[in-house]
C-alpha cells in the first residue's frame, strides 16, 4: 500500500476517533442526554438506573466522516456506495426503534432489505469454503445464506450488547483485524473503512467502559453488526480472506449468541423475548463483576484477533488445528460457565 494512502487512512481515522469521542461525551452529558432516548432497566438488563442510549450516533458520525473522505478520495467503489446505502437504512430504522419500540417483524423486514441492497451491490456469500475445501453455492442458496448471515449478524450484535464495554471492544478488535488483513492484501480503500470504523468505536468506548455513561443503543449495535457482515463479504470479494476467517474474528459474539439461540429454541422458549441466558450475562449473575467479565472477554477477543489475522498464511493442516483449538476453547468456556452457576 502506498504511503500516501496509508497516511490518509490513519488521518481520517484519527478525525473519526476525535469526532466520535467528543460527540459521545456530549450525548452522555446532562444536556445531551435530554435529547436522546434512555435505556430503562428491563428483564434483560444488568444495569439498575436509566442510561442514555444514543452513543451509536457518535460512532456513526465517525463512520460517516470516513465514508465522506473515501468518496472525496476519488477511489469510491460501487461496494462502498451500496454498503453506505444499506447502513443508512439500518441506522435510521434502529434509531426509530430506540425512540419508540418497533415490532420484531418490522425490524426483520428492514434488516432483510439491507441484506438485499448488499446482494444488489454484488456482495453475497457465493462459496462455502473451509481450509482445503471449497464449494460454489447455487444462486438460490447463495442468496438465502447471504440474507441469513446479514440479518443474524445485525441481531446477534444487538443481543451481545448487554454489558458495559463489550460491543465496543468487539468492534475495535474486529474491525482492526479486518483493517490489518486489508492492509496486508494491498486494499487501501477497504483498509481505510475498517480502520475508520474501529476508530469510531474506540471513541465511543471511552464513555462506555464500566461504569458506562452511555450505551450504543440499537442504532449503534445494529449498525456495527451490519458493518461486520458487510465488510466481511466485501473482504471475501476482494480476495483478502475466506469467510471463515471473518467468522473467527467475530466468534466471541457469534458463538455465544448462536449457542444461546439454539439452546433457547431447544427449551421451547420464546426467543424474541428479553432474557439473561448469554454466557456473559450468566457469569455476572453467578457473581463476576462487569469489570472481571469484560477483562476476560477482552483477553478472548485479543487472542482470537491474533489467531485470525495469522490464519490466511497458515497451511491447511495448521488452519484446521486452529479451528479445532478454538472449538475446544469455546467448549471449555461453556463448561466453566455451568460450573460457576453451580457454585454456592
Amino acid at each position: 500500500m502506498a504511503i500516501a494512502a496509508l497516511l490518509t487512512s490513519v488521518g481520517a481515522s484519527l478525525f473519526a476517533l476525535a469526532l466520535s469521542l467528543s460527540l459521545t461525551r456530549w450525548l452522555a452529558s446532562r444536556a445531551g442526554s435530554t435529547l436522546g432516548p434512555l435505556d430503562h432497566p428491563n428483564a434483560r438488563s444488568l444495569h439498575n438506573t436509566p442510561v442514555p442510549r444514543s452513543g451509536g450516533l457518535g460512532v456513526l458520525a465517525g463512520v460517516a466522516l470516513v465514508w465522506l473522505v473515501a468518496l472525496l478520495w476519488g477511489d469510491a467503489s460501487a461496494e462502498l456506495i451500496w454498503i453506505g446505502a444499506a447502513l443508512l437504512v439500518v441506522a435510521v430504522v434502529s434509531f426509530l426503534d430506540d425512540l419508540r419500540t418497533l415490532s420484531p417483524l418490522t425490524r426483520l423486514a428492514v434488516h432483510g432489505l439491507a441484506a438485499g441492497l448488499l446482494i444488489s451491490g454484488g456482495l453475497r456469500w457465493t462459496q462455502f469454503d473451509l481450509p482445503g475445501l471449497f464449494w460454489t453455492l447455487p444462486t438460490a442458496l447463495a442468496l438465502l445464506l447471504t440474507l441469513l448471515f446479514v440479518v443474524w449478524m445485525i441481531n446477534l450484535y444487538n443481543f451481545m450488547d448487554g454489558i458495559d464495554g463489550l460491543a465496543g471492544g468487539m468492534a475495535v478488535c474486529g474491525f482492526l483485524a479486518l483493517a490489518w488483513l486489508g492492509w496486508r492484501g494491498d486494499a487501501p480503500l477497504y483498509t481505510a473503512i475498517c480502520l475508520g470504523v474501529a476508530a469510531a468505536a474506540a471513541g465511543f468506548l471511552v464513555s462506555n467502559l464500566p461504569p458506562a455513561r452511555i450505551f450504543l443503543g440499537d442504532v449503534g449495535s445494529s449498525s456495527l453488526g451490519f458493518l461486520a457482515a458487510a465488510l466481511a463479504l466485501w473482504g471475501v470479494k476482494l480476495g483478502l480472506f475466506a469467510l471463515w476467517v471473518a467468522w473467527l474474528i467475530f466468534s466471541p459474539f457469534i458463538v455465544d449468541a448462536t449457542w444461546t439461540l439454539l439452546a433457547r429454541l431447544a427449551r421451547g422458549e420464546r426467543v424474541w423475548e428479553a432474557h439473561r441466558s448469554h454466557h456473559y450475562q450468566r457469569v455476572i449473575l453467578a457473581g463476576w463483576t462487569q469489570r472481571e467479565t469484560l477483562t476476560r472477554a477482552y483477553a478472548l477477543m485479543g487472542a482470537v484477533t491474533v489467531c485470525a489475522v495469522s490464519a490466511p498464511r497458515l497451511t491447511v493442516i495448521e488452519q484446521w488445528g486452529l479451528l479445532a483449538g478454538w472449538a475446544v476453547v469455546y467448549g471449555l468456556i461453556h463448561v466453566k460457565v455451568m460450573r460457576l452457576e453451580r457454585e454456592p
